[in-house]
């Protein structure tokens, strides 16, 4: 019995499909690496602007890195102004900061102001117990509303170190795993890409003047634990195809690494959106109807960081990659070679290139000095082992080819 099988160019070619059909099916036809170079731009603007913003705005720093006194108090309807006033009279300080969190009935009232003396905060209590009448969670007028809390300068010097020190470890770790379990490059370009989403975590925090605090530096970690896992997703896929590919001249290594950010890039979309909706709940509960301020901070920093972290995984660290490997003798040689089969510039090697190698001539024929070509049937399919000049006798006329043993596609030989 002989099994008949059609080859359909256009079933196999990803061209004639639809944009969200390819980045549904991963058919590789969006080019991530190719168009590198508009990434590596965008990414320098938007690197440079954070840069800026962290070195003429800064950081504002919570009291638990700068140290200082905190006091709060139910909001009620008071004026920030007027409640900045009465705590400047009584302590002699201006606070550098009076602000109101929270919504509806969890709106607190927060003082932030340089560390205080306890007979400070004893009279600034008072004061405001005094003047506002301030209601705790029962609706009871008590002193016991006005709440406060001081942390020392040195405390805020040791959890900076302490946090510097984790985050150091963390990239250090990361070097060592992704080299352990891939590769040196691989390792490289995971780094930078993490250093990417650190950067420009950084400079939103300078830019729009939102305060670091101890959850912030937590979540921070987290979203780089994610933008890490994104990124060992693709360069798994990455690895799995370009195993041997110096013995192929049909793609070159950046094709097939393009072809893996394809394959993988609906799971990153996928696993961005569905981290995304738990973290905008949280936005809501934690802000809009508690105003926890721990919450807050957690959830802002995750929410930037998984879509950045997707961004980077998917546009930086593969390119990235295929970058470095071009620069490399082993793969500049295979990107000649393909160029020269193709008899087109190719990834960064020139058709030229190939003619300097004497692996085609001026004119474009095969030069007899080429070690290796493209073997291929009539059909683009031929049976395992079988020669290019006794191919033919397998392909009928009509296109269909009757196959009495395993076949493949075709490859070089």
């Amino acid at each position: 019995m002989t099994t008949q099988v059609r080859v359909d160019k256009k079933e196999l070619d990803p061209s004639q499909h639809s944009f969200f059909t390819r980045l549904y099916t991963g058919e590789g036809g969006i080019d991530f690496v190719g168009r590198r170079k508009l990434w590596y731009i965008i990414t320098l603007v938007v690197l440079a602007v954070c840069v800026l913003g962290i070195v003429f705005r800064g950081f504002t720093l919570g009291i638990d890195f700068e140290g200082g006194t905190k006091m709060t108090m139910p909001a009620a309807n008071l004026d920030t102004t007027a409640v900045g006033q009465t705590f400047e009279q009584v302590t002699g300080v201006t606070p550098e900061d009076v602000q109101i969190v929270g919504a509806q009935d969890s709106r607190i009232l927060e003082i932030a102001s340089e560390r205080l003396s306890d007979d400070q905060i004893m009279a600034a209590r008072e004061a405001l117990y005094t003047e506002y009448q301030p209601q705790d969670a029962s609706g009871e007028v008590t002193p016991d509303a006005v709440g406060d809390s001081t942390v020392s300068e040195s405390w805020g010097s040791t959890i900076t170190n302490r946090m510097v020190i984790a985050f150091a470890a963390f990239l250090l770790l990361i070097f060592v795993y992704i080299a352990i379990r891939f590769e040196r490059d691989m390792s490289i370009a995971a780094i930078a890409a993490l250093g990417v989403d650190g950067v420009f975590i950084a400079g939103c925090y300078a830019l729009f003047g939102m305060e670091v605090t101890p959850a912030v530096v937590i979540g921070l970690l987290t979203v780089l634990s994610f933008s890490l896992y994104d990124t060992v997703v693709v360069f798994d896929k990455v690895e799995e195809n370009t195993e041997g590919f110096e013995h192929s001249t049909r793609r070159t290594y950046g094709e097939l690494a393009n072809l893996a950010v394809n394959q993988t890039v609906m799971r990153s979309i996928s696993t961005t959106v569905i981290s995304a909706l738990p973290i905008i709940a949280l936005m809501v509960v934690a802000v809009w109807m508690m105003g926890v301020g721990t919450l807050k901070d957690l959830a802002v920093v995750q929410l930037i960081g998984v879509i950045e972290g997707t961004f980077s995984s998917v546009f930086l660290a593969t390119p990235l990659l295929v970058s470095m490997k071009n620069r490399q003798k082993k793969y500049k040689r295979h990107n000649i070679e393909v160029a020269a089969v193709r008899h087109t510039d190719v990834d960064g090697a020139t058709l030229q290139e190939a003619v300097e190698a004497g692996l085609i001539n001026e004119d474009g024929t095969p030069s007899i000095n080429a070690t290796h070509h493209e073997v291929e049937g009539v059909n683009e399919l031929r049976p395992t082992g079988v020669a290019q000049d006794e191919a033919e006798r397998f392909n009928t006329d009509d296109g269909d080819t009757p196959l009495g043993a395993s076949w493949r596609p075709s490859r070089r030989y």
